[in-house]
């Protein structure tokens, strides 16, 4: 229900669209990854795309053996005449869900909990906490890392444990960038009666009505339009970097969460969006 279903989510988009079929694997460990990218790419697949950062070197090495396909790789920079580098400015999304959890908490407490200690988590935590500020500069921020480790964005136990301890210590706005830990982290939240804040796809009707909002990493529109620029003749590789200004990350408001979302919350997110975008807020 998070990142990776959000490019599932946009190759099956592409398939409904232009009845193009394509084929995915989920690897389970390390070496899986330069196997799958090979066995793909022997088979004559283009474009393959590589998701998550922790397989650019697999996809450095494949990239090099066939230089006539295509690549893309989410989360990471492998430069390659024929890699498409797709990188996000999470901090900006986080910021804006940071400015809704510090309108929306009533205990001025609020909570972080990410995946795997990375600088691209420490990312959405630095954009998270300078949302919560400009909204409140007195409002407290807890954080905690699930893990150093892989094992850290599927272990929905220990998310609901630290959210838990953050309620614990007065948080009643919790969000996540755990993946897969993060099903736990919003799970304890509305088991306790606060809020969580979602990641990567639209987790709003996990808990509806106990979800604040979701900061959506269009992951599914980088793997959809991959698809379509390669089939319209217009891919081109380097870095494509996509934020607010390019509608590659944002909140998300639905029927599950817009009794949460006051009027002068979400004119508070349109002016700090708006601010970004102009480059006023940095």
């Amino acid at each position: 229900k998070s990142f990776n279903e959000g490019d599932f989510s946009g190759a099956e988009q592409f398939k409904k669209e232009f009845g193009v079929e394509y084929r995915d694997f989920e690897p389970q460990t390390d070496a899986q990854r330069e196997q799958a990218l090979r066995r793909f790419a022997r088979d004559g697949y283009s474009p393959i795309v590589a998701v998550g950062f922790s397989q650019a070197t697999a996809l450095e090495k494949v990239a090099k053996e066939f230089p006539n396909l295509k690549f893309a790789i989410i989360d990471a920079k492998v430069d390659a005449p024929n890699v498409q580098s797709i990188l996000f400015q999470e901090h900006e999304g986080s910021f804006l869900v940071g400015l809704l959890a510090a309108l929306a908490s009533k205990t001025d407490k609020v909570g972080f909990v990410g995946g795997m200690d990375i600088p691209l988590i420490r990312k959405f935590a630095c954009g998270y906490v300078q949302g919560v500020k400009h909204a409140n500069k007195g409002t407290e921020v807890f954080q905690n890392m699930t893990g150093t480790t892989g094992a850290a964005w599927n272990d929905p136990v220990k998310g609901a444990e630290l959210a838990r301890s953050q309620i614990d210590r007065g948080a009643d706005v919790i969000y996540h960038a755990a993946g897969g830990t993060g099903i736990g982290v919003l799970r304890a939240a509305a088991d306790a009666g606060k809020l969580g804040i979602g990641v990567d796809s639209n987790q709003n009707g996990l808990h509806p009505g106990k979800v604040l909002t979701s900061m959506l990493k269009r992951v599914d529109v980088a793997t959809y339009n991959t698809f379509k620029e390669v089939r319209d003749n217009a891919w081109k590789s380097g870095v494509l970097v996509l934020g607010l200004k390019e509608d590659g990350v944002g909140g998300a408001l639905d029927e599950h969460n817009q009794a949460l979302i006051t009027p002068e919350m979400k004119a508070a997110a349109d002016k700090a969006t708006a601010e970004i975008k102009a480059g006023t807020i940095k």
